[in-house]
């Protein structure tokens, strides 16, 4: 699909369905049989409303933008399943069936046809509102997201295919976006940034083993606990799930485990490295792993700066990690490629499996 259709997809354009409290709370009621106080949460084309219960575990209630594709949430339920089934003790977000035993059921509020769900919601502390991050949390982090690919792994559905914006293996498309990144100098770091994918890890991309991904792995879609910061207590949000080849999915979530000042690299090392440790990475994807990383920042820096200007009552919420990708960005460009590339193949080596 050409970025022409891509950047101007519907579902992107158009603002969130409108749905009152009271609303949510009906379609709560009458089709998953909760009562319970609600709260809007922020989301970015979906609405989502956490049910607080007396008698049980809060929920979120997630209402699809009503121009999302049903066999694409078909595809996100199923793949928390899959996982569930797979590895039932991954800190993952479960998804809960219907009245009619269901796990999507189709509501319709003034107008607006839309497919709701059921999903759990882990109380905890989000992983960006984490002041230090620890080296024990990045490394159960990659743990948990090489255990999270590796219950993907063989996982097939028709819609496994979806064109994405975010869809890393096909960011050389997204270059008329970054028009919109207003800072000159930012501009010119991120073309810089997308040159170096398409010399580098384009061309090698098909050539890669692949499966389906989580894809979106970044601090907001992570709770860890709030006592105790260095422990895991969910994954969250499998919107952005998307068949690609498997690093990517790695390069995505290394890409936010980078510091903003310093050594840049070294916190996504120990990020990577525990990931290698439970699902080794073949020597063709560490080669390209920074290349991944950095363009990762592209994307946000582009798609954020696009979405935010069509979007400035959202502009708050698509921006959030804005700031973080620059100082990253520019970390990343203080160091050439071929040191980045020795200090991730050796990162690996060291936590190779016996």
């Amino acid at each position: 699909m050409p970025l022409t259709a891509l950047a101007h997809d519907p579902l992107l354009e158009a603002a969130p369905a409108q749905v009152t409290p009271d609303q949510a709370a009906a379609i709560a009621r009458d089709c998953f049989g909760l009562e319970g106080p609600l709260q809007r949460l922020a989301g970015e084309r979906d609405l989502n409303f956490q049910i607080g219960a007396h008698d049980s575990a809060s929920r979120l209630l997630k209402l699809s933008h009503p121009l999302e594709d049903p066999q694409v949430v078909d595809f996100h339920n199923r793949a928390l399943l899959r996982v569930q089934q797979a590895d039932p003790s991954l800190p993952v977000q479960r998804v809960y069936p219907a009245l009619d035993g269901q796990y999507q059921t189709w509501v319709e509020v003034d107008g607006q046809r839309m497919l709701a769900r059921l999903m759990s919601f882990v109380e905890g502390l989000p992983l960006h509102r984490v002041p230090q991050r620890s080296p024990a949390l990045r490394r159960n982090l990659g743990e948990a997201l090489a255990r999270l690919d590796l219950a993907l792994h063989g996982y097939q559905h028709p819609a496994s295919g979806h064109e994405l914006l975010w869809d890393l293996q096909h960011a050389q498309r997204l270059r008329p976006l970054l028009r919109h990144i207003d800072d000159g100098e930012l501009r010119a770091l991120v073309e810089r940034a997308l040159d170096n994918f398409e010399e580098h890890a384009l061309p090698r991309l098909p050539t890669l083993r692949a499966q389906v991904i989580h894809n979106d792995l970044n601090p907001h879609n992570v709770i860890v606990d709030a006592a105790h910061p260095d422990r895991l207590r969910n994954i969250l949000d499998f919107g952005d799930m998307v068949h690609a080849p498997l690093v990517n999915d790695l390069g995505v979530a290394a890409a936010y485990q980078l510091g903003s000042e310093g050594d840049v690299l070294a916190p996504a090392l120990e990020f990577i490295a525990a990931y290698h440790a439970r699902n080794p990475l073949q020597e063709a994807e560490q080669d390209i792993l920074c290349d991944l990383m950095a363009t990762r920042l592209v994307l946000t820096l582009g798609i954020t700066a696009w979405r935010a200007s069509l979007h400035p009552e959202n502009r708050d919420y698509i921006l959030r990690n804005a700031r973080q990708a620059r100082a990253s960005l520019q970390g990343l460009a203080g160091l050439s490629r071929s040191e980045a590339r020795e200090r991730i193949a050796r990162a690996c080596h060291e936590e190779s499996p016996a």
